[in-house]
């Protein structure tokens, strides 16, 4: 069975650095495409970062995506933080064929 469990949400003040952790189970994690997305009430998700599995990432900006295969791990370093940054982020794994989403880690940036 496959999970991805996402961990390192909170509150955090506006200009401070959270990171997130996804940690994959039940899936061979080299092989998958990680991806961090996030999705605020009533709006649509939205792709924040990606990483192949060779390690070529890409995110916007203030955000970096990395992995750790040895630890089946994906990580999502946010810097510089806004209060518009104050939602609900979410890790998939996807191998062209299937695509596994965690259930989220919600993330809260307020003074």
């Amino acid at each position: 069975q496959v999970q991805l469990v996402e961990s390192g949400g909170g509150w955090v003040q506006p200009g401070g650095s959270l990171t997130l952790s996804c940690a994959a189970s039940g899936l061979t994690f080299t092989s998958y495409v990680m991806k961090w997305y996030r999705q605020a009430p009533g709006k649509e998700r939205e792709l924040v970062a990606s990483i192949r599995t060779g390690g070529t990432a890409n995110s916007v900006p203030r955000f970096f995506i990395s992995r750790n295969n040895a630890r089946n791990s994906a990580y999502l370093l946010m810097n510089s933080l806004k209060s518009e940054d104050t939602t609900k982020y979410y890790c998939s794994a996807e191998n062209g064929i299937v695509k596994y989403w965690g259930q989220g880690t919600q993330v809260t940036v307020s003074s």
